[in-house]
């Protein structure tokens, strides 16, 4: 039970470390929210690595990886970051203070939906949980049916406390950080979403 709970803390603080999409989103909601808003974002992520996770677990993962399926997902995936990166560049390059609620990270609820979205339509996350298991079972840390669920509440609390700590950190710089590097930060952020759509698209096209 503490091996499948420890891997899985493991598994998830590992994948929720690749900087991403919400990594940029969880950087800009704290900036302008809060540490709510970035653990919220958090929560929303969590929650749909431990479902991604599950079908991992089930051997379910490598048909969401079928040509057809993998098509689809991506094209969802690209077309969510696109609007997410469209709307957090016309936020940042609006006259005054940048106003999250373009961006889907106003507050906790919106928040928490963005980070649902953004996580399980991107088909990077897909493939990161089906690599993860295929070197689980290898390894045989799920093996038996009482140390599965263990593993995925495990990746559940990686994930979360990964973004947790993410968004103290970041509370803690934005302190320090004037007008003026926050709005190049928001600029920074809504490039890098769009830049995560097209290379996202060209994942899926090559």
């Amino acid at each position: 039970m503490v091996t499948a709970l420890a891997s899985g803390f493991g598994f998830g603080l590992l994948v929720a470390a690749q900087v991403g999409p919400i990594w940029l989103l969880c950087v800009r909601g704290v900036l302008h929210g809060g540490v709510a808003i970035g653990l919220a974002l958090g929560l929303g992520a969590a929650i749909v690595d431990v479902a991604y996770a599950a079908l991992g677990v089930a051997g379910v993962a490598t048909v969401l990886q079928l040509g057809g399926v993998r098509i689809v997902f991506g094209a969802l995936g690209v077309a969510v970051l696109l609007v997410l990166g469209i709307r957090a560049l016309r936020s940042a390059l609006r006259d005054g203070p940048a106003d999250p609620a373009v961006d889907g990270v106003s507050g906790v609820r919106p928040a928490f939906l963005t980070g649902l979205a953004a996580t399980a339509a991107n088909p990077l996350t897909i493939l990161s949980w089906a690599a993860v298991f295929a070197a689980v079972s290898a390894a045989g840390t799920a093996d038996g049916s009482g140390s599965s669920p263990i593993l995925l509440v495990g990746v559940g609390i990686g994930t979360f406390c990964w973004f947790a700590l993410l968004s103290v950190l970041v509370a803690g710089l934005g302190r320090f950080l004037g007008p003026r590097l926050r709005r190049t930060i928001d600029l920074v952020a809504a490039c890098g979403l769009l830049v995560f759509a097209v290379v996202l698209a060209w994942r899926i096209l090559a």
